[in-house]
């Protein structure tokens, strides 16, 4: 196992990990990745319209981390900074589908995509929660993921996405509103498929 000044990598903190990192390490960041992932790849299919974004989109942010790296601050909480960076890779890669057009996975990409799913083993009714999601404007899926999934407060909620307070309750209120309906949708969308599989 790597050491780091006598410490093994895996025993070092989060923020431990980020200054070994800084400081040359190479195992350092993949320890903290490693730590992680699972967490962020949610977060990341959780705001993207798309698995194949939100890998790209996640990526796109561990690569980003990996590079500001220095301009971390220790006052702050290490996931919560990777989590904004998440959040901003998908915005990002949201905003540039809206000006291109489709195009088709790479086989690479795909497969990438693939191993992501794989490894989120996900019941009915999460599946239906995350079709949902994806229903909802992309301001009120962020705050809804922030607060309402990843347990946030409010307060935190707003630091993470830039916004007042007062902006996530409102996205939050108006969000539930319609995932509510959203599910409603899907559940009695899926009764329909049972029955129809029955019928024939």
């Amino acid at each position: 196992m790597r050491q780091t000044r006598g410490v093994a990598t895996a025993e070092l903190t989060d923020s431990e990990l980020i200054a070994a990192h800084v400081s040359g390490d190479t195992q350092a960041f993949s320890e903290l990745v490693r730590r992680h992932q699972r967490y962020l790849w949610r977060v990341a299919k959780r705001t993207c319209y798309s698995a194949e974004d939100a890998a790209d989109a996640l990526q796109e942010a561990l690569l980003s981390a990996h590079r500001m790296a220095e301009s971390f601050r220790a006052d702050a909480a290490v996931r919560s900074w990777l989590h904004r960076i998440v959040v901003n890779a998908c915005l990002d890669r949201m905003r540039r589908n809206r000006v291109r057009a489709t195009v088709p996975l790479e086989p690479a990409v795909a497969d990438h995509v693939a191993v992501f799913e794989d490894a989120i083993e996900m019941n009915d009714v999460a599946f239906d929660v995350e079709e949902a999601l994806r229903l909802l404007p992309e301001d009120q899926r962020q705050a809804i993921v922030a607060v309402d999934i990843e347990g946030y407060s409010v307060t935190d909620a707003a630091e993470l996405l830039g916004v007042p307070t007062g902006t996530i309750k409102s996205r939050c209120s108006r969000g539930r509103l319609k995932l509510a309906k959203n599910l409603q949708h899907l559940q009695r969308r899926g009764n329909q498929a049972d029955t129809q599989r029955v019928k024939t």
